[in-house]
């Protein structure tokens, strides 16, 4: 049986999933994990990536904690 990667194919459909602790690209046709909301989507990767570049920090929830500006 052949396996592949869903986030191989970039025209998507994708969702940003969202919890309390922060952001996932998610292939659309996954189940969603437990305690993640969609945010965005369903969209190419690229639009979910140019979502995230545009509204959200990347940064890890543990490290962006001990940030100051």
């Amino acid at each position: 049986m052949e396996q592949s990667n869903p986030f191989d194919r970039p025209e998507g459909p994708f969702f940003v999933l969202q919890n309390h602790l922060g952001y996932s690209l998610w292939p659309a046709h996954c189940a969603r994990p437990a305690g993640w909301q969609p945010a965005y989507g369903p969209a190419t990767q690229h639009e979910c990536n140019d979502w995230l570049a545009r509204w959200q920090t990347l940064t890890p929830a543990h490290f962006a904690a001990g940030v100051t500006a």
